[in-house]
């Protein structure tokens, strides 16, 4: 990675940051202040007008998709951008002001929508409120006459016309009235008292010690003839609703140039930003930043091409960006690392280690012929008919690799769907009783039967991996000149557990290499205690240090036997696919039992792939991460971000730049 520092006249600012967006070769440099003798030039109100465009229209999409969802369903999520013409952006930005009017359009029938229906929703609760009074024939606001005072309401009890007149004797005997109950239920009884006007403070006190209480929005109207109202007044609004659903639906066809306008807008919005953190004198504008190095004489030509300027580089530095370059075999791992972290300054990309290990271990993991090829198949054809973008094309990649290591061990395992092909030989000729052994003609290796094999292979694997971890730490204390680091602290480590390794190997295949694997882990060991305290003060202090160091050897073996899940995912992949089969063969010969086969051994080998796939993912990146990446990588490091066309629906054709 290279500095770049670019002065150029000012009246190319334009052509050259359209030029530099459109090839992503440079990732400008965003500072706080401009330096002495030039000054910011201030875009902030174009580029909100940008940013709030870019907002409206995808306020627009989520619009149109909630009344009129766009067709695809989930394999249009592997749909790479429409590619368009250069001179079609000419014709985005024309018909821009037409999709924002119609975007805005779109805003206010989605609001008047939301708005009818929440007023439909308050009318559908006045509706159930007058439900109980649909009896009354006054309006519930009457207070009464010159001479009555009339109270409508309800109690929060249930009451009859002689609980009710108990209770308000109970309250006042001296008090005249009439009852009329209109509704009653549990805890709530409507009803209306008439009482002579002098009476009314005394009638209130009573009602209220009972907890009377009148109507909420309560009308001049007759509860029915109100409620009637209410209910065409509902139906206008609902009709209201469909028209402007119609009206939404309608600009379905737009949704495209909405999308293509949003890029636009956006494109724009990054440019903008950038100019706000560029410096201008009155003449020249200075750009800084870094790019790859492969890319500078590319940079340099492209500048000169489109602009009367000067391009300085230099060396980046320990703060420089990150861009990884890798292999097709290795660049769909690429993701996988991102996830965890990018290299840091001290750091080697392991991405080709990881890629080589990720294939493998999720291959071991998942371990089924039937399945791997589905893998390979299933993604070829999505790179091929969808032609996704870069990021998603990698991750298809990275599954297709997957599958073909997946082929491989299912084949070393014997497992294709489980044992699909011996059960449906012997579903079809009932006296024989094949087995997969029987039919391959070759030699596999049978997860239940040869567990114990499997397990040694596992933490052999095991053994290789934590090994490559850490010879990557000793290349990386080597490139530092940490003799120390690289000699003492990983090469002892590294022969000790060969050591061990030898010892263990001697017991099953020759004495001879036992002795030879103890001479080494004990001359490793006591290395250890003579250079792990180095830094400790004193010489009690080193000969401690050094000792507790061995201690670090109960780490390894647990990162050892954690690589017993690959015996463990395999065995789950392969039992579970031969438990669907037996199954799917309960039914016996008959129609009904060859309709019932083909049923569960689609349904179960879909749940199995799903489960099983996901398993052998997670926990292949617990091992990469956890196991192998704990060894050297740091990570830490920031990936480098050119400034480019950050679109999201379209893509300019490359070809025409």
């Amino acid at each position: 990675m290279k500095t770049v520092r670019i002065v150029a006249l000012r009246e190319d600012r334009k052509r050259l940051l359209e030029h530099l967006q459109d090839n992503a070769l440079v990732q400008v440099k965003k500072t706080g202040k401009s330096r002495s003798g030039f000054e910011r030039v201030d875009v902030s109100r174009p580029m909100q007008v940008f940013e709030r465009n870019v907002t409206l229209t995808e306020q627009a999409l989520k619009i149109l998709d909630s009344v009129s969802p766009e067709k695809g369903g989930l394999l249009s999520s592997f749909k790479g951008r429409r590619e368009v013409d250069p001179d079609d952006i000419g014709v985005i930005a024309a018909n821009s002001g037409e999709v924002i009017a119609v975007c805005k359009r779109l805003a206010e029938l989605d609001k008047k929508r939301a708005d009818n229906t929440a007023e439909r929703t308050r009318i559908a609760t006045q509706l159930v409120q007058l439900e109980a009074w649909q009896k009354l024939d006054i309006p519930l606001n009457t207070t009464g006459t010159k001479s009555t005072a009339v109270f409508v309401g309800t109690f929060p009890e249930q009451y009859d016309q002689t609980a009710l007149k108990d209770a308000i004797a109970a309250e006042n005997p001296k008090l005249t009235y009439e009852i009329e109950i209109v509704h009653t239920e549990p805890a709530m009884t409507c009803a209306v008292i008439f009482v002579p006007a002098s009476q009314k403070p005394m009638a209130d006190e009573v009602l209220r010690t009972l907890g009377f209480a009148r109507p909420m929005g309560a009308t001049s109207k007759v509860p029915k003839a109100k409620a009637q109202r209410l209910r065409e007044k509902s139906e206008r609004l609902r009709l209201e609703i469909e028209m402007a659903e119609d009206e939404i639906k309608s600009f379905a066809d737009k949704r495209e140039d909405i999308k293509a306008t949003q890029d636009y807008f956006r494109i724009r919005a990054d440019k903008y930003n950038v100019i706000n953190h560029l410096d201008h004198s009155r003449h020249v504008f200075i750009i800084e930043g870094y790019v790859p190095e492969d890319d500078c004489e590319r940079l340099r030509e492209l500048c000169e091409r489109v602009a009367t300027c000067t391009v300085e580089f230099g060396d980046a530095g320990d703060e420089a960006p990150v861009k990884l370059k890798n292999n097709r075999f290795a660049e769909p791992a690429e993701n996988i690392l991102t996830m965890y972290s990018p290299p840091g300054k001290t750091d080697i990309d392991p991405t080709p280690l990881l890629a080589f290990f990720f294939y493998f271990v999720f291959g071991m993991m998942f371990s089924d012929a039937g399945d791997g090829l589905l893998m390979v198949i299933a993604t070829g054809v999505l790179i091929k008919v969808f032609k996704p973008d870069k990021k998603m094309r990698n991750n298809l990649k990275l599954f297709q690799y997957c599958g073909i290591s997946t082929t491989l061990w299912g084949l070393v395992f014997g497992s294709f769907f489980g044992d699909a092909p011996a059960t449906l030989y012997n579903y079809f000729n009932s006296t024989s009783d094949m087995t997969m052994a029987q039919l391959l003609p070759w030699k596999t290796l049978d997860p239940q039967k040869d567990a114990l094999m499997l397990m040694v292979i596992s933490i052999a694997f095991g053994l290789v991996h934590i090994l490559v971890g850490m010879g990557c730490k000793f290349v990386v204390c080597i490139r530092q000149k940490d003799w120390g680091g690289a000699f003492f602290d990983t090469g002892l480590w590294m022969l000790l557990l060969i050591g061990l390794a030898v010892m263990a190997a001697g017991m099953f295949l020759a004495p001879p290499l036992t002795t030879v694997g103890i001479v080494i882990a004990i001359a490793c060991a006591v290395g250890l205690v003579l250079t792990q305290g180095r830094g400790k003060k004193g010489i009690v202090g080193k000969a401690v240090g050094g000792l507790a160091s061995l201690y670090d050897i109960t780490g390894y073996i647990s990162d050892l036997l954690s690589y017993s899940r690959l015996l463990a995912l395999g065995l789950t992949t392969g039992v579970m696919a031969q438990v669907f089969n037996m199954l799917a063969t309960m039914m016996g010969k008959s129609v009904v039992g060859f309709i019932f086969m083909i049923v569960i051994f689609i349904i179960g080998h879909v749940v199995n792939i799903a489960l099983n796939a996901l398993g052998s993912y997670v926990h292949t990146m617990r091992l990469q991460y956890v196991e192998m990446f704990s060894k050297f990588y740091e990570g830490g490091g920031q990936e480098f971000e050119p400034f480019s066309l950050k679109s999201k629906y379209i893509k300019i054709q490359e070809d025409q730049q």
